[in-house]
Formats: structure tokens, C-alpha cells, sequence
């Protein structure tokens, strides 16, 4: 009477991979790589930038309406890195692992840039009362929070997400003694890393005037 033959290692080793959740980027990160992102991130020698443009999409300025002047798909190694590129110092790889364990769930970030230009500019028409003539209407600073007005969708190869986490700051630039004046926003939105399962993501950008921009991609190209 034949006895069952035993899985070998190989065959355990592959059920376990097929039990874990896969990913085209590098999720969840080893102990390994996080010690890699924490030197990349502590180099300061335009390594993490290289990296990091792989993950960026640049648009050109449009003829009119609001200026989308990027996206950007940050993985969690590039996260990993870009905390680390924070700190100069008193900073450690064992400090970078303790802290990557202890944030818990590793999560993709993307970034819209948005700037304002010369026909979506920092001043817009003030609501005139029916008595005012046409012709004088005034001009009132553009609301801080105006990114609200922009549609983002993000999409895990067809399917379309929702964020868990979305923020948004404006920009300013200040002077070294006149006022600050706004000249833009940055959007954040956060993910879940398994929220991405595809080998592909997308994003689109509805500005509420001028057109729309789409960045796609390939996620199995990014770390």
C-alpha cells in the first residue's frame, strides 16, 4: 500500500505565495526594503528624485483654465523613502523599520499639483447686486479652498476607487516683506496598498473650466 507523498518544500513555498496577497509594486515592503528606501531617502545625491519621477506624470500648461501641472502614484517603497529623505541626522535604518512597522497598514498616495494661471488667476468677479451697472464690477481674491471645484477619479485597472484618506492645502507665495499670494493647490489622496490589485491604475483630473488630464500607469514598473 502506497503512503501519500509528502508536499515538498517547493510546493509549500507555493501555496503560501498564492495565499498572500500580490501586487505589481513591491507591498507588503520586507525588512530588507525598508532599510533600502531608508539609505535611498538618506543619500541626497538626486537618486530618490530619479525614482520618484518615474512615478510622476508632467502636463503641459493649457491655453486656458487652471494649470493640472502633475500627477503622482507613490507607491510605499517611494513613501518609505521620501520619510526618510525628510530626516537629516540623529535618524537611523532601526528607527525607519521600528516606525514603518508600527504605521501599520502600508498605503498608496496620489498627488494632484494644481496651478493657477493668467485666465484662472488669483482674483475672480465678485457677485454683483442687481442695482450695479455691468461695468463695474469688482474683483475679489480667489477662495482658498477653490480646489474643491476639481473632479479626481482614480481607477485599479477599470474599477474606480474611493480614498479613504483625501486632503487639500493651497500654495502661496510670499515675498520677504509684501503678502502672500496664492498660486496654486496640492491634492493628496490615500489608499489602502491592496486597493491596487491590477497591473495598471489611472487618474483624471476635471478642472471646473478648460480641459481634463488622465495620467496612466503601469504599476509592474514602479517599486
Amino acid at each position: 500500500m502506497h503512503s501519500l507523498a509528502r508536499p515538498t518544500f517547493s510546493t509549500i513555498a507555493a501555496l503560501v505565495m498564492l495565499a498572500q496577497p500580490i501586487f505589481a509594486f513591491q507591498s507588503p515592503l520586507s525588512d530588507e526594503s525598508v532599510r533600502e528606501a531608508y539609505f535611498l531617502g538618506q543619500r541626497h545625491d538626486g537618486s530618490l528624485e530619479g525614482l520618484v519621477e518615474k512615478s510622476t506624470r508632467h502636463f503641459p500648461a493649457p491655453k486656458t483654465g487652471p494649470y493640472i501641472s502633475s500627477l503622482m502614484f507613490v507607491t510605499p517603497f517611494v513613501n518609505a523613502a521620501l520619510l526618510s529623505s525628510n530626516y537629516i541626522g540623529n535618524y537611523s535604518a532601526q528607527q525607519a523599520e521600528l516606525d514603518h512597522r508600527q504605521a501599520g497598514k502600508e498605503i498608496v498616495k496620489v498627488t494632484v499639483q494644481i496651478q493657477l494661471t493668467e485666465t484662472y488667476g488669483q482674483f475672480i468677479a465678485a457677485a454683483k447686486p442687481n442695482s450695479r451697472p455691468a461695468s463695474t464690477s469688482a474683483l475679489i481674491p480667489r477662495p482658498d479652498d477653490f480646489w474643491r471645484d476639481f473632479q479626481v477619479q482614480i481607477f485599479n485597472g477599470d474599477q474606480a476607487l474611493s480614498a479613504d484618506v483625501y486632503h487639500g492645502r493651497p500654495n502661496y507665495s510670499c515675498g520677504e516683506y509684501g503678502p502672500c499670494i496664492l498660486i496654486g493647490a496640492t491634492l493628496t489622496y490615500e489608499f489602502p496598498a491592496e486597493a491596487f490589485s491590477a497591473d495598471s491604475a489611472s487618474i483624471t483630473v476635471e478642472p471646473p473650466e478648460g480641459e481634463s488630464v488622465t495620467a496612466d500607469f503601469d504599476l509592474s514598473r514602479l517599486r
